[in-house]
């Protein structure tokens, strides 16, 4: 009974994920606003939260890890940032296949910073997802425009800034992931608003009733809420489950991307689609 309660809430979290390059595309924002808000709504949520499970919310971070957390929160910002713009430039799903290469660059780089040995099977599935990205990008078998170049790019320079926030997590001693997520968002929020304040991007052009609902909802459904379904089923679940299960975001991502805003997704965009997801699925397999 456990263990189905902490399924549902992980597929959840990762079916509130995967929807959130729909909601990006109806909010007339900047990209910087929207991390602002984000990170902003998110944290605020998850501290509302840790306060009414009466569990973490006192206890204060060691002064060691608390600037490693806020490095790793400006990351997580510019990389929304990125993410956002990929959004704006080329499809949900181009978009999102191109942030989920991000597993196969923190196995490219595991033998270099935490000395893991790169075994064959890793090595293949690299390469083979690497092949999957050059077919989503347009490289192999075109189907992708120019005007996509830009915004495929955003969505590798996003991948490669998650993958980093993902190796200094590792390099960080372990504390309440809620704790630790809740100065992440938080960071990645206050870190945009001098940017913001730089570029004039507080004017408020492009806001209506619609787009403040719609960030509300990025803000603590698709952040607060999801980060809490997501860490609270993490004890429920093993590892393996987990990391099999994690790639319902992008499918499910590139599913609401062709239903709900038409997308058309071709052959070489598919099959690019397979084999990032599935080299990615059985690189974490155990054998």
């Amino acid at each position: 009974m456990e263990r189905r309660k902490s399924m549902g809430m992980f597929i959840s979290s990762m079916l509130i994920f995967g929807t959130i390059g729909v909601f990006r595309r109806y909010i007339p924002l900047p990209s910087a606003f929207l991390a602002f808000a984000r990170g902003v709504l998110g944290g605020l949520f998850l501290l509302v939260f840790m306060r009414v499970r009466k569990k973490g919310a006192g206890a204060k971070l060691p002064p060691r890890v608390l600037p490693r957390l806020i490095l790793t929160g400006a990351l997580i910002g510019i990389n929304w940032i990125l993410l956002f713009k990929a959004y704006n430039h080329t499809t949900v799903a181009a978009a999102t296949l191109c942030y989920y290469m991000e597993p196969t660059i923190v196995m490219l780089l595991s033998p270099l910073i935490f000395h893991e040995k790169l075994t064959g099977k890793k090595a293949l599935c690299a390469a083979v997802s690497v092949l999957g990205m050059a077919l989503v990008s347009g490289v192999i078998g075109g189907g992708l425009g120019g005007g996509s170049v830009r915004g495929i790019l955003f969505g590798l320079g996003a991948a490669v800034l998650y993958a980093a926030v993902v190796i200094m997590n590792k390099k960080t001693p372990r504390i309440d992931a809620y704790r630790k997520t809740t100065v992440q968002l938080l960071s990645a929020g206050l870190v945009m608003a001098p940017y913001l304040l730089l570029t004039d991007g507080f004017t408020g052009e492009g806001f209506s009733v619609s787009a403040a609902l719609l960030l509300l909802a990025v803000g603590i459904i698709h952040t607060g809420i999801a980060y809490a379904l997501y860490f609270g089923s993490m004890e429920g679940l093993s590892v393996q489950t987990i990391a099999v299960f994690s790639y319902i975001d992008p499918v499910s991502a590139l599913l609401f991307s062709a239903l709900l805003l038409r997308e058309p997704l071709g052959a070489p965009q598919v099959i690019g689609a397979v084999l990032i997801i599935g080299s990615a699925m059985v690189s974490e397999i155990k054998t």
